[in-house]
């Protein structure tokens, strides 16, 4: 069990790795980049759009921008084990 705390500790550390690339990570594309890229902006991510975003650019009013960036980090770690710490009980009933 120790394997994966240290695991998880080791691939926080990794995060910021994510910020010295000059490409936007896989999925986080946006409009100006679909249009430069193919030459139009298609229309299901045009008006797919249904939701406000919790942390637009992993910005927060409160820290700065690499400390959004753990934030939002944390965040998503922690929301993927809840949900299968969730599951984990549902299904052993």
């Amino acid at each position: 069990m120790k394997k994966i705390y240290f695991f998880l500790l080791f691939i926080t550390v990794l995060i910021p790795l994510g910020l010295l690339s000059e490409n936007p990570a896989w999925g986080e594309w946006g409009n100006e980049y679909y249009k430069e890229h193919l030459g139009f902006i298609p229309q299901g991510i045009q008006n797919g759009s249904f939701f406000k975003a919790l942390m637009p650019e992993y910005s927060t009013s409160f820290l700065g921008n690499i400390g959004s960036y753990y934030f939002s980090a944390f965040l998503g770690i922690l929301s993927i084990f809840t949900i299968f710490f969730i599951l984990k009980k549902v299904i052993k009933n």
